[in-house]
């Protein structure tokens, strides 16, 4: 190969970067649109661990939608998602370290934070669901956010037995922020890891909870319609929300949950109504899911809601 010819760079070659874009290790030097951000942490579980090792395989599963950086072009919507005007960067992991949650978070905050103060869009991925406490944290000084929670269990317990900053933990530390305006959980269902006055606690402070059979009654737009209009929406998504029969691979799956349009249609038109200000993928445990699918599945999600986004932005 000479130097005048351009590499084919096929998704098994080189070094797995999120899509394979850029990757920058200063956190005081991202200048992008979108920075992608690793949570390796799953101290946080209450049974299967592994989901440590979920950044990892999100990026590898992330090279087979890196043909090129001409984008992606969609035939239902006569679209191309993600040119090359949609500067994307991955920043690595946030340093974890091994039995200390409140250290391995305050890592992950300091990374979305530097995020935040680049001006980029924070992307992270975990890890199990208890990275979110620090994501939230970060949005300290972003003014008013509201989250929408895809997921299969509420994960809104307060404390058990001196846990405060577990994975069934995240989104009561996020109502207790005054600048968490409300939460929107979509997929909450069958055996919860939430007992009933987590249930209560939860709509007296915000929270709207649908079951996956809720929302397919509903409907995609009667769904959009229930989160407040004007709303800058930060967007948790626990990859349990999803039907294990598409993605096995998580430390608690939960029979029953979406399929992978229904999220869809909902995230693209979060995209087109509201500000995203920040998303994060949690609970890929790919160790239990030896087809990959999950990861896969979890990397087009997250490479096709950053589409959404960036092209409603352009549209505005």
């Amino acid at each position: 190969m000479t130097t005048s010819t351009p590499r084919l760079n096929l998704p098994f070659v080189g070094i797995s970067t999120f899509g394979k874009r850029p990757y920058q290790p200063d956190w005081e030097a991202i200048a992008a649109d979108v920075a992608v951000l690793g949570a390796p942490f799953d101290f946080g579980t209450q049974f299967r661990a592994g989901a440590r090792f979920g950044p990892r395989a999100v990026r590898e599963a992330s090279t087979l939608f890196s043909f090129g950086l001409g984008g992606a072009y969609d035939h239902e919507d006569d679209c191309t998602y993600l040119a090359e005007d949609v500067r994307i960067v991955d920043i690595g992991d946030a340093d974890i370290v091994h039995t200390d949650t409140e250290t391995s978070h305050a890592n992950i905050e300091a990374g979305v934070r530097a995020i935040l103060k680049a001006g980029a869009l924070p992307v992270v991925i975990g890890g199990d669901h208890s990275v979110n406490i620090p994501c939230i944290r970060a949005f300290d000084d972003q003014g008013p956010i509201h989250i929408v929670q895809i997921d299969a269990h509420l994960d809104f317990v307060d404390v058990r037995h001196g846990v405060r900053h577990g994975h069934g933990n995240p989104m009561r530390r996020a109502a207790e922020k005054d600048y968490v305006s409300g939460i929107t959980a979509l997929g909450i269902r069958n055996v919860s890891s939430t007992a009933k006055d987590g249930y209560d606690a939860a709509r007296v402070m915000g929270d709207d909870i649908l079951s996956v059979r809720q929302v397919r009654k509903l409907g995609t737009e009667g769904v959009l319609a229930r989160i407040p209009k004007g709303a800058r929406i930060y967007v948790t998504i626990d990859i349990d929300g999803f039907c294990p029969s598409i993605a096995p691979g998580t430390g608690t799956p939960s029979h029953g949950g979406f399929l992978y349009y229904e999220v869809l249609e909902i995230l693209q038109g979060i995209a087109r109504d509201h500000e995203v200000v920040g998303i994060d993928l949690v609970e890929v445990a790919p160790d239990y899911d030896p087809t990959q699918s999950t990861a896969i599945l979890a990397a087009q999600v997250l490479l096709n809601f950053l589409g959404f986004i960036f092209h409603a932005r352009g549209q505005r």
